[in-house]
């Protein structure tokens, strides 16, 4: 049975089967982020963590656009304040969530959208999406990580002209950038967004949470180093798991080698 909760511009809805949609519902403004709306943002996510019954979160705004930033006619309340705590900030959260993100991005993705979009695990964008970096544009410094994301995604050369001159990084080009990871027609965002939870959910989802970890711990190392994290987390998982454990491994595996795999990214 489906369930909503959370504030009217914040909205967590959380299907059977293991998939929670949070999806920023304030459309007349093209989903502009206000301060308490950032403040639920990031309980939101932080509530994911906690919650047993949610297996992969899809993060999506209402209407014409995902995120078109920040509500700047309440620039001095979202900048200033208590804006360094992590209990409130969003992208922390989603940056803690130990399970997969996937983003569903129509209509813009512009500054704080953009950097929303960065923090997700996986993104789905319809062919009419456009990612925007304004912060040159509007005099605003940024602080939710596009400045150092993006160039890592995209590269330098091309993340820099994202960022220096406010044009717009379109579905298509992000796509072969590697950023997005499907491009879809327009209204098939979310559609594709649930066909990739499903085939993450079928899998084991202790073992979901790990590879996300050292993937994502990984990418802040360089390589000798991350290699080096992937081999200790291994050992130390195998060098825990008792024979009861890897019973049911092999019992997992036997179990998924008899059915035909069901879908196709």
């Amino acid at each position: 049975m489906d369930q909503t909760i959370s504030e009217y511009l914040i909205q967590v809805k959380k299907e059977s089967g293991g998939i929670a949609i949070i999806t920023i519902n304030r459309p007349k403004s093209l989903n502009s982020l206000t301060r308490a709306m950032m403040v639920d943002l990031a309980k939101a996510f932080k509530d994911m963590d906690s919650d047993e019954s949610v297996q992969v979160v899809i993060f999506t705004g209402s209407g014409r656009s995902f995120c078109s930033g920040v509500d700047l006619t309440a620039a001095e309340s979202v900048f200033k304040g208590d804006v360094k705590d992590p209990e409130t900030d969003p992208v922390v959260q989603m940056e803690r969530l130990r399970k997969p993100i996937i983003g569903a991005i129509s209509g813009f993705a512009i500054t704080a959208g953009f950097e929303l979009a960065l923090a997700c695990d996986i993104l789905v964008a319809s062919r009419g999406a456009k990612f925007m970096d304004t912060h040159a544009r509007f005099g605003i410094f940024p602080s939710w990580g596009l400045s150092q994301k993006l160039s890592r995604i995209i590269g330098a050369n091309k993340a820099r002209e994202v960022s220096l001159t406010s044009m717009p990084l379109t579905a298509d080009v992000a796509g072969k950038l590697g950023f997005v990871n499907h491009v879809v027609e327009e209204g098939e965002a979310l559609k594709k967004a649930r066909e990739i939870a499903e085939a993450i959910i079928k899998n084991e989802q202790g073992m979901v949470l790990r590879i996300k970890s050292v993937i994502n711990d990984g990418l802040k190392l360089d390589l000798g180093h991350a290699l080096t994290l992937e081999k200790e987390r291994a050992h130390a998982y195998y060098s825990g798991m008792t024979k009861e454990q890897f019973k049911k491994m092999q019992e997992f595996i036997a179990g998924r080698g008899s059915k035909k795999p069901t879908s196709k990214l």
